[in-house]
């Protein structure tokens, strides 16, 4: 029996539990307003869902779920965990999951996820260097489905495609950087192939300048892309998207590039390209590499 009181978290210690992560994750670092924009703002924050564990007021142990619901799936997440390094192997992350997946049963989810969190989330999967989490996961019932990386670029290079844009324009193609009067347009233009994505668009619209670019064809939105949209202030970027109409002229390069420039000229030296898939149109036109390989896993509930 796991002898150390589980209690659910209070905002008044996200100073503490920041300390707390930074502490015993070994591969990453977060800030109090970081982990403030994955607690409170979640979209759909679930604070019946978020769990501490104490040694007397000490945590030593924490447990974030949320849920979402895709394409008539409801996924429910480990968002974020941690068991503080000096209290592992005492059952503490299976007793925090025990009440999590409760809370989730009443929810009616139907499938557990770790990490990869549409809409707002801090890692795409589990990083296997964290083996103690991987062994969990697996000891847990959760089967691994997939993998995906993150990429890393450098910054220190010329982003630049003005003369690519100007030939643009001759079929009729703006390329410019969105105004807040186009946050609905670039809404209406993801809802149908992209909805899950509309957090992001929000966040980067948020900005006092929008961190998002444009392209319209005959001044209607057939592409964008967004950085600062996801873990703000870190160099994010993402996401990105072309309408068929554009695709075959370059646009993604295009796009990319205006939003690297953007975080170059905000005085990061590196950006993050996640979750990805085409891997090679991102090494090509950005001589980005892999930095981390994350693996996913899932755990059926119905």
């Amino acid at each position: 029996m796991m002898k150390y009181p589980i209690t659910l978290y209070n905002p008044a210690e996200r100073a503490e539990l920041t300390a707390f992560l930074n502490q015993n994750w070994e591969y990453d670092t977060i800030t109090e307003e970081l982990l403030s924009e994955k607690l409170e703002g979640d979209p759909y924050w679930m604070p019946k869902a978020t769990f501490v564990c104490k040694d007397k007021e000490r945590i030593i142990g924490f447990m974030q779920g949320v849920m979402r619901h895709i394409r008539g799936v409801n996924y429910a997440y480990i968002k974020l965990m941690a068991v503080d390094k000096e209290y592992r192997r005492q059952g503490m992350a299976t007793a925090m999951y025990k009440q999590l997946q409760e809370v989730f049963k009443v929810h009616k989810a139907d499938v557990v996820r770790i990490y990869d969190v549409p809409l707002n989330y801090f890692m795409p999967g589990i990083d296997p260097r964290y083996t103690p989490a991987l062994c969990w996961a697996m000891r847990s019932g959760f089967e691994r489905f997939g993998d995906t990386s993150n990429l890393v670029v450098d910054l220190n290079q010329n982003w630049d495609m003005s003369t690519r844009e100007k030939a643009l324009k001759n079929d009729g193609i703006e390329v410019r950087r969105a105004k807040p009067e186009d946050k609905q347009a670039v809404l209406d233009f993801i809802k149908d192939e992209w909805l899950l994505w509309s957090n992001e668009v929000e966040m980067a619209f948020k900005d006092e300048v929008p961190s998002m670019h444009i392209a319209l064809l005959n001044g209607e939105v057939k592409a964008f892309s967004a950085h600062n949209a996801n873990n703000k202030g870190t160099g994010w970027f993402g996401p990105m998207g072309t309408h068929p109409d554009l695709r075959g002229k370059g646009m993604g390069a295009i796009l990319l590039k205006r939003c690297l420039q953007d975080m170059k000229e905000m005085g990061l030296s590196r950006s993050i390209i996640p979750w990805v898939g085409p891997i090679d149109f991102y090494a090509w036109h950005a001589n980005a590499r892999v930095e981390r390989v994350f693996w996913r896993f899932e755990k059926k509930l119905n």
